[in-house]
């Protein structure tokens, strides 16, 4: 069974939002990482927004980014929306109906990681529906001021468990956290950082 994996971009004050203040801290050591986990995923999902942004963009960066971006355009996507009527970009599905019922059904389907990157609404949705498997929160050591954060006000509590962390000389940081306790079906083990 797959497992929703998260990957977010943060500021240290937790904004998320258009985040071109993370290009100074990107290295080839953030790229090795990111190449990892793209490469380690069977699927994307990800919510309109989002989306929206990658499919703008993508398709037209096999040139610039080769196997990355050709891999990000050859996965199939999923686009949680209740607006959007069709999809444009390679392989992609649009989900509209019962949330819970098609992630669990998106789970029976992949054996590796669906990976979701930024779509906070979609991520707050997989939160209080006990949904998410992973939380990597990339943290990068600038305080934004303005801007979307992660989580809303208002988002029922939750308690997750540090699984593992990366540190990058950009003094980027990955946390990996995950639900605690663990829910049935997902392993306890924590592997080692």
């Amino acid at each position: 069974m797959g497992k929703i994996v998260s990957l977010v971009y943060l500021s240290l004050d937790g904004v998320m939002e258009k985040p071109t203040w993370t290009g100074p801290y990107f290295s080839a050591e953030h790229a090795k990482f990111a190449y990892g986990q793209l490469f380690s995923s069977d699927a994307l999902l990800l919510g309109r927004v989002t989306y929206e942004g990658m499919a703008a963009a993508w398709p037209h960066m096999e040139e610039s980014d080769g196997d990355f971006a050709v891999r990000m355009n050859t996965l199939p996507k999923y686009v949680v929306s209740t607006t959007l009527e069709t999809a444009e970009w390679n392989n992609t599905t649009v989900v509209r109906g019962d949330l819970a019922a098609e992630i669990l059904e998106l789970k029976a389907r992949y054996a590796g990681d669906i990976l979701i990157y930024a779509s906070g609404v979609l991520v707050n949705s997989l939160i209080e529906l006990g949904l998410l498997d992973e939380l990597k929160l990339w943290l990068h050591p600038v305080i934004v001021g303005c801007g979307k954060r992660l989580f809303r006000a208002g988002i029922d509590s939750t308690s997750w468990r540090l699984a593992t962390t990366a540190a990058f000389s950009s003094g980027t940081m990955i946390l990996d956290y995950r639900p605690h306790p663990p829910r049935p079906g997902l392993s306890d083990s924590v592997p080692s950082s």
